[in-house]
């Protein structure tokens, strides 16, 4: 998917399953349960326990590479060389916790959209400067939505994502505040630890829901 797709396609949809998997195993249940519930963009962290996140970006994208709606992108993602193995797994946006000079520009060779994560206004028009089309605002919980009307005060310019603390009773103050996507993990998927991965479903569902309330 070209990067100007993938872009457009993250402002509609507007909401980011964040997945830390335990494993493989648990990884596509909740990959599926998550999908049925209506969330299309999917970002595999490269913290998972047991296996290699790398290989499993690239069963995913094997699996849903007939499925146009789905993207799957990959997170914490600290170093260029990283950033490489999970493109060429089949990632199609790249996601970090921190501003890393190096993994943007390897990003930006072969077009594929970084969202660096940062916490100031320095980093953010670092961001900007480096070519970042949106910045992922981390960690949010500490932020807070009003974060993203104040950098939009001097940096108007700016596209923010926040992730982290983000979940259904809070998702339209981050939308109403300008917010250009979200990312959401631990409250979407908690279900999960307990093996009731219905519950993780209906959870997606209810953030599809309270998005389009908050931007209707």
């Amino acid at each position: 998917m070209k990067k100007e797709a993938v872009l457009q396609r993250m402002k509609e949809d507007c909401l980011i399953a964040v997945i830390r998997a335990k494993n493989k195993e648990q990884g596509e249940k909740l990959v599926d349960s998550i999908i049925k519930g209506g969330i299309n963009f999917i970002e595999i962290t490269m913290t998972m326990d047991e296996g290699n996140p790398v290989e499993f970006i690239a069963f995913l994208a094997q699996k849903y590479k007939d499925n146009p709606k789905i993207v799957i992108g990959a997170g914490t993602v600290l170093d260029p060389e990283t950033a490489r193995l999970v493109i060429l797994a089949g990632a199609n946006y790249v996601v970090s916790p921190a501003f890393n000079p190096e993994t943007i520009k390897l990003c930006n060779r072969y077009r594929v959209p970084i969202l660096p994560g940062v916490m100031s206004p320095t980093e953010a028009i670092m961001a900007l400067e480096a070519g970042c089309d949106v910045i992922k605002l981390f960690p949010g919980n500490i932020l807070g939505p009003a974060a993203i009307s104040t950098y939009k005060g001097p940096l108007p310019q700016g596209e923010f994502m926040p992730s982290g603390g983000v979940d259904v009773d809070n998702v339209d103050k981050w939308l109403k505040a300008g917010a250009y996507a979200v990312g959401t993990g631990s409250s979407l998927t908690k279900g999960a630890k307990t093996g009731d991965f219905e519950a993780v479903e209906a959870k997606a569902r209810e953030f599809v829901e309270a998005v389009k309330k908050a931007r209707s």
